[in-house]
Order: C-alpha cells, then sequence, then structure tokens
C-alpha cells in the first residue's frame, strides 16, 4: 500500500497495452478473445476502451513464472 494509502490505477488505451507487450493490435485482441487468463478490456466510453495496467504486468509475471 502506498504511504498515503491511495492506489492509483492506471489504464492502458488497447495500441498502447500492445505496445507494451510488444505484440501487434490484432494479437492483442486475440489473446482478449482466445485466452480465458488474460485481463478483459473495460469500455469506458462508446468509443473508449481500456485495460488495466496493473493486470497486464499481473499477467506477464504469472506467464514467465509459469515458463520455468
Amino acid at each position: 500500500m502506498p504511504a498515503n494509502g491511495v492506489f492509483i490505477r492506471r489504464y492502458l488505451r488497447p495500441k498502447v497495452a500492445a505496445k507494451k507487450l510488444g505484440i501487434a493490435d490484432s494479437t492483442l485482441w486475440l489473446k482478449i478473445k482466445t485466452d480465458p487468463d488474460f485481463p478483459q478490456p473495460i469500455k469506458i466510453g462508446p468509443n473508449t476502451t481500456v485495460l488495466i495496467e496493473d493486470e497486464i504486468d499481473h499477467y506477464v509475471s504469472t506467464r514467465s513464472r509459469e515458463a520455468r
């Protein structure tokens, strides 16, 4: 927990999330649709979809631990 007791949740647009993961946009959407463990996007407006950065980080760290 942060010292001030406030959690800051960072949201990533799909294009930014794909870049962070080092994959193409189309691969990101494929993972969203086919991998039940992959973080699901949140629609926050009619034309705005985001993913939660902490969930993506957790997914990556879990996958890297499983690969060992």
